[in-house]
């Protein structure tokens, strides 16, 4: 993510006006900016907060308390970027090297443009959400089906979790998808997204279409 580290927009001091800052925010879209000392991050300051302050002649070292304190490594990975956007409700990240000095930042539309043509993303696949109770959900269980399933494994997230269960998005290559359904299910795995090829969940249809109509009788 070297490649993705922004130096456009200068970061302040504390010694700078409140006017400044509020002209940083005027002219970039942003919604934090970072404020630094001798190379070492103190903070960022949200505009929504520098909105309250009444007098713009205001040095930001009086406003200090404002500060946010959120940053990412260097070698910090897209998955770990959103997570600090997210988390921190920002479209930039100040960026620290191995010295703790600011080198920089992180906009978020740069790292979704990465995310969005990863592999992961763009990688013809078949997507699966599966359920399991927490205490006996696997990750090493669940790459094993797939591959033991012939399936190739392009990634997997946990898409939703509570006290009792955990979701799980799966992206997998695989011709045989049906089987490795079928597999999750033996190992108890509920089956929570709906897929065209499930001959499980059409032979439940068939089924019920067939009571109903003895039912009709």
């Amino acid at each position: 993510m070297n490649d993705y580290i922004l130096e456009e927009i200068k970061p302040l001091r504390l010694k700078d006006a409140v006017k400044s800052a509020q002209k940083v925010f005027k002219n970039y879209p942003i919604t934090h900016f970072p404020v630094i000392e001798n190379n070492k991050l103190l903070g960022s300051f949200a505009e929504d907060d520098l909105q309250t302050i009444e007098n713009n002649e205001d040095e930001l070292v009086e406003h200090a308390y404002l500060l946010n304190s959120f940053f990412a490594d260097e070698k910090a990975t897209v998955l770990e970027l959103l997570k600090i956007f997210a988390d921190n409700d920002t479209n930039i990240i100040p960026v620290l090297n191995e010295y703790k000095d600011y080198i920089g930042y992180f906009d978020l539309r740069d790292v979704l443009d990465v995310f969005s043509t990863s592999p992961f993303m763009v990688e013809e696949s078949e997507t699966l959400i599966i359920e399991k109770l927490s205490n006996d959900y696997s990750m090493s269980q669940v790459v094993q089906i797939i591959e033991a399933s012939g399936g190739k494994l392009l990634g997997l997230y946990i898409s939703e979790k509570n006290t009792d269960t955990i979701q799980v998005t799966i992206k997998v290559i695989s011709d045989e998808i049906n089987e490795i359904m079928q597999t999750f299910r033996r190992y108890d795995y509920k089956i929570i997204s709906m897929h065209e090829n499930d001959i499980y969940l059409e032979d439940l249809k068939s089924r019920s279409e067939y009571l109903q109509k003895y039912l009709e009788m």
